[in-house]
């Protein structure tokens, strides 16, 4: 079922990792005159293109891309940034007689942009000194912490993502309130939309045996050279988008911290778990529609132009 918000039709199409978001959107845009908008975390960095899987300008079939390459990989570019700047664009993509497609794997984008965010309280320092303390003391501990404070913000945010813990902890001390209320409380929804949310859902060991090879692909086409010319540009190797899988391991083959194939191997591990955690995710979100296999499947392609023509009452 679509969520109503308006009489445009937006598409938003989601999953895990690797699952064939970006072909189905191509399909689906090439069907219906769309242009696709990435909800992708790293894709919106400059440079970081084969570890992020960033489709090339050539594969993109001449449909416009949007929210790619928008910054640079020391900039600071929030959730609530994202949603901003994405509104604008869909707003113009409908203006232009074309259907709006959301298609990534960044569950917290896509629900800043269609649900908004909540204006939470100002940073406060000294708190979050504090709370990193603790944690450098007793790893695990804010996630713990947060489990009793808001076991849903808990159950959503890694135990390992100490930024998140930190922000959450900040938001529960600060305002008195669980993140998950205050954030239910202050949101600001997209409007004028209707979306039509799908869930593209892979065999779970057919997708993590694809990821595997998409990682070993990776690793022996060019990421280590591309994690070279980032670095030779000037950029830090502690920057934030260069801590995700892949990138990780790469500057830890060129520290001599790992050999290629331990490398390989950690990124694979790691992309797995990635994509576990984007199913945990998307499982939880209000309106998904999902279609059992792969997003490049004719048959899953079929069904999807198939509800997307009947969302829009036969129109092509």
């Amino acid at each position: 079922m679509s969520s109503f918000h308006g009489d445009r039709l937006l598409i938003v199409i989601a999953g895990p990792t690797g699952s064939g978001k970006s072909e189905l959107a191509l399909r689906i845009a090439g069907e219906f005159a769309g242009e696709i908008l990435s909800c992708d975390s790293l894709q919106i960095y400059r440079h970081l293109d084969i570890g992020t899987a960033k489709l090339k300008p050539e594969a993109r079939r001449g449909i416009p891309h949007h929210m790619l390459d928008v910054a640079e990989p020391d900039g600071q570019f929030s959730a609530g940034e994202f949603a901003r700047r994405s509104r604008v664009v869909l707003e113009e993509i409908a203006g232009r007689g074309r259907l709006p497609i959301v298609a990534g794997g960044t569950g917290f984008y896509l629900r800043a942009l269609t649900d908004g965010l909540f204006p939470g309280p100002a940073r406060d320092d000294a708190l979050r000194a504090r709370l990193s303390e603790r944690e450098t003391r007793r790893r695990g501990s804010l996630h713990r912490l947060l489990g009793r404070f808001d076991p849903a913000a808990a159950a959503r945010i890694h135990a390992r993502d100490v930024q998140k813990l930190i922000r959450a902890m900040e938001v529960c001390l600060l305002t008195r309130r669980s993140l998950s209320e205050a954030f239910a409380a202050g949101r600001d929804p997209l409007q004028g939309f209707r979306i039509l949310k799908i869930g593209v859902n892979p065999p779970r060991e057919a997708l993590y045996k694809k990821l595997d090879e998409r990682c070993q692909w990776m690793f022996a086409n060019g990421l280590i050279d591309e994690v070279r010319r980032i670095l030779l540009l000037g950029f830090r190797p502690e920057l934030k988008p260069l801590e995700s899988h892949g990138y990780r391991q790469a500057l830890q083959y060129l520290r001599g911290e790992l050999s290629f194939q331990e490398a390989v191997l950690s990124a694979q591990r790691n992309t797995r778990r990635y994509a576990k955690r984007q199913w945990t995710w998307f499982r939880q979100e209000q309106g998904l529609e999902w279609f059992d296999g792969f997003g490049d499947e004719a048959e899953v392609q079929t069904a999807v132009i198939a509800r997307v023509r009947a969302e829009l009452g036969g129109r092509d």
